[in-house]
């Protein structure tokens, strides 16, 4: 199965790096690993720092079968222990490119998914012990029927709720012809496709198409998302989810004339200390001058009970986006408030990056500015 179009591969040598706490008036950058090949290559996700300290992290590529790893290093540097290399098993059965982030469980293991590999070749969910133990909980496409109806190639993490559960999301596949699943799956492997997207018909999928990005369990015990298509405008959807599985459509992306809004969200929701959510669009806002329409991308704040607000859309300046564009990354709030997000491009223009090299940007939830 190839890459899906929404996932550029990444081409340059990727730095395993450390900063002092956001907040911190002064700021050391430390490099403290390069990637070889040898112990893995092109990390996309972010680490998780585990009980004992250590930090836990994948490569999408790389290791001893060229097919990804899972990695520990130090907070304080030092060697990468490569604590597993994927295809380790005959066709791959144990999986492959892994894409997303590890969750550690409440019982110490970690979990994660695979976007290849598998015993169908549609990706994986796995579980693997701080010492490197893997399990296969669940091989993707496993249910048959020419679209793999429970799901395949997730390239998205795991939430664990409330009960130990595992939840996350496909961006193809499903019951209803390749657009996408919300899924359950036990800490012993046990996976229950809840919802299937397009599942209220019509050609534009409603309902939402092609989740790309993990869930947030919420206070109030439901599953919030985000999907990257469909919707009532076909630019994305925010979505709500029970447990048990029953899906509500909070918003539909595009539904402000010329995409003010925001258009086709590819990152998860964070929610915030005031109870509300906060994301990012790739497209949409009210700036089309240097990105054309539909937009240079938008931060956007949701209520529980779906009401959206544009906080800030970038590229104001109308030409060259100093403050960056097309954020295709979640945000993070810290410990005063703020959140916290990047770019993939825009800010300054180098020679080393044939354009422009992206951005890291705060916005103060208050002001709705960066």
């Amino acid at each position: 199965m190839g890459k899906l179009d929404w996932r550029k591969r990444a081409c340059a040598a990727v730095l395993l790096c450390a900063t002092a706490p956001i907040g911190v008036s002064a700021q050391t950058f430390k490099t403290l690993h390069r990637f070889d090949g040898t112990d893995g290559a092109n990390p996309q996700a972010g680490l998780v720092q585990a009980t004992g300290g250590n930090l836990y992290g994948t490569t999408e590529n790389g290791g001893a079968n060229s097919a990804g790893t899972v990695f520990k290093i130090s907070p304080n540097g030092g060697p990468v222990k490569t604590v597993y290399s994927f295809c380790s098993q005959g066709g791959c059965a144990d999986g492959s490119l892994p894409y997303a982030g590890l969750v550690q469980g409440t019982g110490g293991n970690f979990y994660g998914t695979t976007y290849g590999g598998g015993a169908n070749h549609g990706g994986t969910v796995f579980k693997i012990t701080p010492s490197g133990t893997l399990t296969t909980l669940y091989s993707f496409c496993s249910q048959g029927g020419g679209f793999c109806t429970d799901g395949a190639a997730t390239s998205a993490g795991l939430v664990q709720a409330t009960g130990g559960n595992l939840y996350g999301t496909t961006p193809v596949g499903g019951a209803n012809h390749n657009y996408g699943t919300v899924f359950k799956i036990t800490p012993s492997g046990t996976l229950t496709t809840l919802y299937s997207f397009c599942s209220q018909g019509g050609t534009s999928c409603t309902d939402g198409a092609y989740p790309l990005a993990e869930l947030v369990q919420a206070t109030d015990g439901n599953l919030y998302g985000t999907a990257w298509g469909g919707g009532a405008n076909n630019y994305g959807t925010v979505f709500k989810i029970t447990p048990s599985g029953t899906l509500t459509t909070l918003y539909s992306f595009c539904s402000q004339t010329g995409c003010t809004d925001g258009g086709e969200p590819s990152a998860g929701l964070v929610q915030a200390t005031d109870g509300n959510f906060y994301g990012t669009t790739l497209y949409g806002g009210a700036n089309t001058g240097a990105c054309g329409v539909p937009g240079c991308g938008t931060v956007f704040k949701i209520t529980p009970s779906g009401t959206l607000t544009t906080l800030y859309s970038f590229c104001p300046e109308g030409r060259v986006c100093k403050d960056g564009r097309n954020p295709s990354a979640g945000l993070v709030q810290d410990t005063n408030g703020m959140l916290y997000g990047t770019t993939g491009s825009g800010g300054a223009k180098t020679r080393a990056c044939r354009g422009y090299c992206g951005t890291v940007f705060s916005l103060s939830v208050g002001l709705g500015r960066l």
